[in-house]
């Protein structure tokens, strides 16, 4: 499928996304997925950005269904779909579309996965709070710091901007493994993958905060569950994608205006280990509209109802396979594509 690139407000064509006023899910909801005798194990892994989604949907569900163990693993998304397509997992975390190589080789063990989009998400450039300069960047400043030949060779913020200080230039960032990797290094750099790679990486968000809260030079980059949750040790850069700084936040994604980094996320469910109960009741409380405040309250932006309606779909007809053809998802429109 060819798939063109289109400004990121395109990507919620026809819809606007409003705060809902519920808040977590309620009772009655919860009570509704209750089945008798439910019980057994669910093994989920990969992305660090879509994990307080999941989280936060297994331990409502497990409220609800105490017999059901659902265990959550950050491996990243390249790392969770390399256990996924080995048959170690249930449901696989993803910040990007599965990769060709990946739909090889779940085919290759036998393993079909239905492709679930569950959330957007603001990649959230942050800086230690004394950082008093960079307040916003560009997409040009950005690719700068980022791109290959950037490496040991711009390390300095006074090469970023002038007037910027005369400071060293620390750098943090997901792993290789990381679907985050892969979707700013496609927007930011125009190749997925290409990065400089003189950077501290971890597939664990948790210590690129870290990192950048204790160093006043550094920058990093993450989803923006990271920055809501640490607010108080980080602070999000504004981004110039063309139109003027933008902050990275759930209404900039809502409006279209944080371009290019808002993107959807996903889960990719095994086929086969849809036929448990557990498994079944599971995806269908995490697809659940009246559970759409999970997503929210852990900082991520619920997708628009129609988009809701199709993934149900999708899941309720076994529909497998993915609409990406192992590409990327700057740009498009999930309405479309579904």
């Amino acid at each position: 499928m060819n798939i063109c690139k289109q400004p990121i407000n395109k990507l919620l064509t026809g819809f606007t996304l409003t705060a809902l006023t519920v808040g977590l899910a309620s009772q009655t909801g919860m009570a509704s997925l209750k089945q008798a005798g439910i019980s057994g194990d669910i093994v989920v892994d990969g992305s660090s950005t879509v994990f307080p989604i999941t989280e936060a949907m297994a331990e409502e569900f497990q409220k609800a269904n105490p017999d059901v163990r659902i265990t959550v693993g950050v491996s990243g998304t390249g790392g969770g779909f390399k256990k996924f397509c080995a048959g170690e997992t249930d449901i696989s975390n993803a910040s990007r579309p599965i990769k060709t190589e990946e739909i090889e080789a779940c085919a290759q063990a036998g393993i079909e996965f239905i492709e679930l989009p569950v959330a957007f998400d603001a990649i959230s450039v942050v800086v230690n709070p004394n950082n008093t300069w960079a307040e916003c960047l560009t997409v040009e400043e950005l690719n700068k710091m980022w791109a290959p030949e950037a490496q040991e060779t711009v390390t300095n913020w006074t090469q970023i901007r002038e007037g910027f200080p005369d400071r060293p230039l620390a750098l943090y960032g997901p792993g290789t493994d990381s679907g985050t990797f892969d979707y700013f290094t496609d927007a930011i750099n125009g190749e997925e993958g290409a990065s400089r790679g003189d950077f501290t990486a971890s597939e664990d968000d948790n210590v690129i905060v870290l990192g950048v809260a204790n160093d006043e030079n550094a920058l990093g980059y993450f989803g923006l569950a990271y920055l809501t949750e640490n607010a108080d040790k980080i602070r999000g850069v504004k981004i110039d994608g063309g139109n003027g700084c933008v902050e990275p936040s759930v209404a900039t994604v809502e409006d279209g205006t944080y371009q290019p980094l808002a993107r959807p996320l996903f889960i990719y469910v095994s086929k086969s280990a849809l036929e448990r109960p557990q498994v079944k009741a599971f995806v269908d409380f995490y697809l659940q509209k009246e559970n759409v405040a999970l997503v929210e309250e852990v900082g991520y932006v619920r997708i628009p109802d129609a988009i809701y309606d199709k993934a149900q779909a999708r899941l309720n007809n076994l529909t497998t396979g993915t609409v990406f053809g192992g590409g990327s998802t700057v740009g498009v429109n999930l309405q479309e594509v579904l």
